[in-house]
């Protein structure tokens, strides 16, 4: 039985003098504790899928199952990790971090542990009482991690969260965050546009083509590079290679 199952999901954007097919017969299925990526061109509709399996709205067409359930049944098995961290600039770090146990009525005090003992992981210790302000951004990122962790998703939908960070700390959120979700055991669906990043932390990738969206190929990722950190990926003849072959079929698509 798959984890997650997308059946033919289309989606048109209305306007009172236009509409405008963003996504087209999208088929998926995804296995518990896979690692998957979105990656194609700017307006492909990556984030409009994403934001659809999320429950944020509804398809035009199509139906979404997470565990055999539709997904606006289960938005509390989702969490979400944006490209900015959304952290609120009022609220210190350990308020921010219990925010979703505030909101689903679920701020008991083996909850509360479990948030310390995520930031202490995240190397947050000691933080606790700081604002976002005086933490840098890829502080905020792990602290967004946490706070999107501290609910207990089974699936986290990842929406280019390490897009506006300098590529020496991003590279070292790719690790955090991969070494994190495998420990564990979280599904996870990653939207990019970073060759090199889909590569080096999925275990599969979806290429859609321009608009309207549609899945254009799907590449497995060799297992030796799966077993290994997404920075040791890196630097592997076998991600060399499917770097290139996924660029050319980008290329194609121009």
């Amino acid at each position: 039985m798959s984890f997650l199952k997308l059946e033919h999901i289309h989606h048109t954007y209305f306007t009172k003098t236009s509409a405008t097919t963003a996504l087209s017969d999208i088929s998926l299925e995804v296995k518990e504790g896979e690692f998957i990526s979105f990656l194609g061109p700017s307006g492909c509709g990556k984030t409009t899928l994403l934001s659809i399996i999320a429950g944020l709205f509804q398809p035009t067409e199509g139906t979404i199952l997470l565990e055999n359930q539709s997904v606006n049944k289960s938005k509390k098995k989702i969490g979400y990790m944006l490209q900015q961290d959304y952290l609120f600039p009022w609220k210190t770090i350990e308020e921010n971090i219990l925010l979703g146990l505030k909101i689903f009525g679920n701020e008991d005090s083996a909850k509360k542990e479990y948030a310390y003992s995520l930031l202490e992981e995240m190397g947050l210790k000691g933080y606790e009482k700081q604002y976002p302000k005086q933490l840098s951004g890829g502080m905020r990122q792990r602290v967004a991690l946490v706070r999107t962790l501290v609910t207990e998703p089974k699936l986290l939908m990842l929406d280019e969260p390490f897009s506006a960070l300098d590529y020496q700390t991003k590279l070292r959120l790719e690790d955090l965050v991969s070494e994190t979700l495998k420990s564990f055991g979280k599904t996870a669906i990653l939207v990019t546009h970073d060759i090199g990043e889909a590569i080096a932390m999925s275990d599969r990738i979806y290429l859609f083509s321009a608009r309207p969206g549609q899945i254009h190929k799907s590449f497995k990722v060799p297992k030796e590079l799966r077993e290994l950190s997404p920075f040791q990926a890196r630097n592997h003849e076998n991600y060399t290679h499917l770097f290139q072959e996924i660029w050319k079929e980008l290329e194609s698509l121009e």
